[in-house]
């Protein structure tokens, strides 16, 4: 766990980290910033099978809300990067075998993958992380 001089680990792990792990993490970095925790709060992300790219409708309705993912790509995460976490929300399709000794709290917020669902879903989808990012604890930055 992070003690007060060392910021606060928080990952967001989907499976393709082509969505939903992208989309909280969009949110993750504003609420950091409006919250002005820059330096108090990193943000991962990844997947265990990253995709090539954002997909295409993740990424029309995030333009609609303001954040432009053209220029992000997914990638892995390793255990080693989770297990240094303080706070891993998996997306609902996750497989994750932690240690249990590394202290890290894992929350799963089982989420559809907006993979090949049209955009109203996704949307919905988006609208739910949005208000699961927005609940983080302020002083603990626990998804």
């Amino acid at each position: 766990m992070a003690d007060n001089s060392e910021p606060i680990r928080v990952a967001f792990v989907c499976v393709q980290n082509a969505g939903r792990g992208q989309m909280s993490t969009a949110y993750a970095e504003r609420e950091r910033e409006r919250r002005g925790f820059e330096g108090r709060v990193e943000i991962l992300t990844g997947g265990t099978h990253p995709a090539d790219h954002v997909h295409d409708v993740v990424a029309t309705v995030m333009t609609e809300e303001g954040f432009d993912l053209s220029n992000r790509t997914p990638r892995a995460i390793t255990t080693e990067e989770l297990e240094s976490c303080d706070h891993v929300a998996t997306m609902g399709c996750s497989t994750l075998q932690l240690n249990a000794s590394a202290g890290v709290t894992v929350r799963d917020w089982a989420l559809d993958d907006p993979d090949g669902r049209d955009l109203e879903r996704v949307r919905e989808i988006r609208d739910e992380i949005a208000e699961r990012v927005g609940t983080i604890r302020r002083n603990r930055g626990e998804p």
